[in-house]
């Protein structure tokens, strides 16, 4: 029987050591004519100075999960040079760090050789993989959870081995 999907709140909630996210993609469904990517298109950025500008509830969550005690650390592939939406990405990592995220880079020419899963993941306490489907455009195709061990293995190395090679955010330019 296929386990219940949780909401982030829910699953972060139930984490007692680490919680880690690979993503793999170059791009996810963005709405090209509204919204914060388009906002950044036209050349908005967020204050680092003006929190409450950029504060929202995702980074409350994040922060009241590391203020448990808990390891949250985010690693992205990427391709280089970087696609519009890695630097859209990219421009607004500051705001996931100062909650208390930890976040890596690693380009795509050095992942080659890493066994990684079909799809971007979090590894809640190296048990719980929450996978994140998405379409060939890049729109969430739901979730989904396991508890496979073999799978949260292949998960727990290919993040580990990511997160050795990556790049911390603050050291990682693009070009």
């Amino acid at each position: 029987m296929p386990l219940s999907v949780p909401t982030f709140p829910e699953l972060l909630g139930s984490a007692t050591s680490t919680a880690v996210h690979l993503e793999m993609r170059d791009s996810y469904a963005v709405d090209y004519e509204k919204g914060p990517f388009a906002d950044w298109r036209a050349g908005f950025r967020h204050d680092p100075a003006d929190r409450a500008s950029w504060w929202r509830p995702w980074l409350d969550l994040i922060q009241e999960t590391v203020g448990r005690g808990v390891v949250v650390r985010r690693a992205r592939i990427v391709s280089e040079p970087v696609s519009e939406y890695t630097r859209f990405l990219y421009d607004g990592t500051f705001t996931n760090v100062a909650a208390g995220e930890q976040v890596r880079w690693l380009p795509r020419r050095q992942a080659s050789d890493i066994a990684l899963p079909g799809n971007d993941f979090w590894l809640i306490d190296g048990r719980l993989i929450r996978w994140n489907h998405f379409t060939g455009e890049g729109a969430s195709a739901g979730g989904e959870l396991s508890e496979d061990p073999a799978a949260a293995k292949l998960c727990a190395d290919a993040f580990e081995t990511v997160w050795d090679r990556g790049i911390p955010h603050d050291n990682y330019k693009i070009s």
